[in-house]
């Protein structure tokens, strides 16, 4: 989201541009209420709200919007009938705002949004859908008519212990899938901006960095560290943050993990807090390599951020065919209905 209004703040310097998101869904549909896209005046878009034809239909009336300079809503039918059959097939609909954006006022408006996310605030924008008005942020929302309202938060923060192999795959791939990612390692010649170019490089204490992200609502923390002292010092301050994190992993084998608790056990600090630890880290997917291990614990930094059940998709399916009447559609699509 963030990374959305930064590049709607660069095309507005140079002309205007629309912004397309999603204000309601109904049944599945590829993106979520609030998916956002941008469009410029060459037709170029940045984001997605959902690929596909349907998304085809709406760069097509923003470029109409960008014409006219009259907002409007598109709907995309997904459901697969014959009449919207090119559109998609996904089973739902989607309504999708397009924002007319230009000029001065817009400019400072994102800007003023992009200051508070910067700051780690979160922002209540509410889209007005009539007019030609543009969206604006307020501190509280009200009940508005006809109006869009939602909530837009900073990324979430993945601090990463350890400047590793595995810290250094899963940096690239913590960016890849949406987070602020900060390194914390003491050694600069493995902790450093060259290493980790998408990230901040801290070399201090981890005492000193977890205190620095003290104001941080959403903070992840993912120990991949070079032995399990550093994650027991890590531990004991992650656990005694005054926001709890949403998310610590711990890198390890099962006696490492052991090893671990026993030690913070000792330190008198509550049971339940060493049941919210992820450890060992990661999905099991079989990951063997750096790489493989990072995707693993981003598998499972997704899962917790969006909630899932980590099983395969199959498997859904298989339980939805249990209840379908396929005999029953086939005659339905052999009568032409």
């Amino acid at each position: 989201m963030q990374d959305c209004f930064q590049h709607l703040a660069r095309i507005l310097a140079e002309g205007p541009a629309v912004l397309a998101t999603v204000t309601h869904v109904r049944g599945s549909v590829p993106r979520e209420v609030g998916a956002k896209m941008v469009i410029d005046a060459r037709g170029q878009i940045f984001g997605t709200i959902g690929g596909g034809a349907g998304e085809a239909k709406v760069i097509q009336q923003a470029i109409e919007v960008l014409q006219t300079g009259q907002n409007q809503s598109v709907e995309i039918d997904l459901t697969g009938t014959p009449q919207r059959l090119a559109q998609g097939i996904c089973g739902g609909k989607m309504q999708v705002w397009l924002s007319y954006w230009q000029g001065e006022t817009a400019r400072l408006q994102v800007q003023q949004i992009l200051d508070r996310l910067n700051r780690g605030q979160t922002t209540t924008l509410i889209t007005p859908l009539n007019g030609s008005d543009l969206p604006y942020w307020v501190d509280q929302a009200q009940p508005i008519s006809a109006a869009f309202v939602e909530t837009i938060a900073p990324p979430p923060i993945l601090l990463i212990v350890g400047a590793g192999h595995v810290g250094e795959q899963l940096a690239k791939v913590a960016d890849l899938i949406g987070f602020q990612v900060v390194i914390q390692d003491d050694r600069p010649e493995w902790g450093n901006p060259q290493r980790y170019p998408q990230a901040q490089v801290c070399n201090d204490s981890i005492h000193r960095t977890i205190e620095s992200l003290a104001q941080h609502q959403q903070l992840y923390a993912a120990l991949v560290t070079r032995g399990y002292q550093y994650d027991l010092e890590a531990l004991q301050s992650l656990l005694n943050r005054e926001l709890p994190c949403q998310y610590i992993g711990m890198i390890g084998s099962e006696k490492r993990v052991r090893q671990v608790y026993q030690a913070i056990e000792q330190l008198g600090l509550p049971h339940h807090q060493l049941q919210s630890i992820h450890a060992p880290i990661g999905l099991d997917i079989g990951a063997l390599t750096p790489a493989e291990i990072a995707i693993s614990i981003g598998a499972e930094l997704i899962l917790v951020r969006r909630g899932g059940t980590g099983r395969p998709l199959k498997l859904a399916l298989a339980l939805d065919e249990k209840t379908i009447d396929w005999k029953a559609i086939e005659q339905t699509q052999d009568r032409g209905t």
